[in-house]
């Protein structure tokens, strides 16, 4: 199940779910963008997205006004759905109206993947390569990896560091796309906050903290998250 989190309060770019993108508002093109893949549930705290989505004939759940995250929010609507404990839960963020359903579809097979062998694995996530002067921007988040593709850190710093200040032409830049199993998600969401979730404001990272590793798949995509009024032009302009 593909669940989008709608929050409707956004700090810097106001009620932007609700924001037109060619003729649909944000939440509704982003959930037809990865609708063939799997079922798509919308959790929102406003009743007006409720309605929203039933008028484009998707199911919504309404959650709490209070969580601090996307991924609380749809924590608290698979446990009210009552889905297994098995079932794949795909966190797609509901500011990403052009996200590539191959790039979603990437982390679905990881984390069947992930189950079909029993790893040990908390969450599913993605990268794609970034130019170094894309990644000087701390709003596109950098991911640090190991050897067996397991993310070591995230981080809005421009990481790793390159002490023989060699010239590097990409780094690895986070989609903010998760993959889990409900019984990962409620054992992640029952983490206590961690020193470097808070310092970074990087919820990801309270995983990381807490010995849990974070699996990481290798996309190509132009998508990005729609966080501004310059970003949706931004956005408009290429994707028109």
């Amino acid at each position: 199940m593909i669940i989008i989190p709608a929050r409707l309060n956004s700090s810097r770019f106001a009620n932007k779910i609700l924001v037109d993108i060619l003729g649909l508002p944000m939440v509704i093109r982003t959930a037809k963008q990865v609708s063939s893949l799997d079922k798509v549930v919308i959790a929102t705290d406003s009743q007006e997205v409720i309605d929203l989505a039933s008028q484009y004939g998707f199911d919504a759940v309404m959650t709490s006004s209070s969580h601090n995250s996307g991924t609380d929010r749809i924590n608290e609507a698979v446990n009210i759905l009552n889905l297994s404990e098995d079932e794949i839960i795909i966190n797609v963020q509901g500011d990403e109206p052009f996200i590539e359903i191959e790039v979603v579809e990437a982390v679905i097979n990881r984390v069947k993947q992930i189950k079909e062998n029993n790893e040990d694995i908390m969450i599913t996530s993605c990268y794609k390569e970034i130019s170094s002067e894309l990644a000087d921007d701390p709003n596109h988040v950098k991911v640090v990896l190991d050897e067996h593709s397991n993310a070591i850190y995230f981080s809005r710093a421009k990481v790793p560091y390159h002490r023989d200040h060699h010239e590097v032409t990409n780094y690895s830049g986070h989609l903010g796309i998760y993959g889990f199993t409900k019984k990962s998600l409620n054992a992640f969401c029952e983490l206590k906050s961690s020193k470097l979730e808070n310092i970074e404001k990087l919820e990801q990272l309270r995983a990381i903290d807490n010995g849990q590793k974070i699996a990481m798949v290798k996309v190509v995509s132009k998508s990005f998250g729609i966080d501004t009024q310059a970003d949706l032009d931004n956005a408009i302009k290429i994707f028109s």
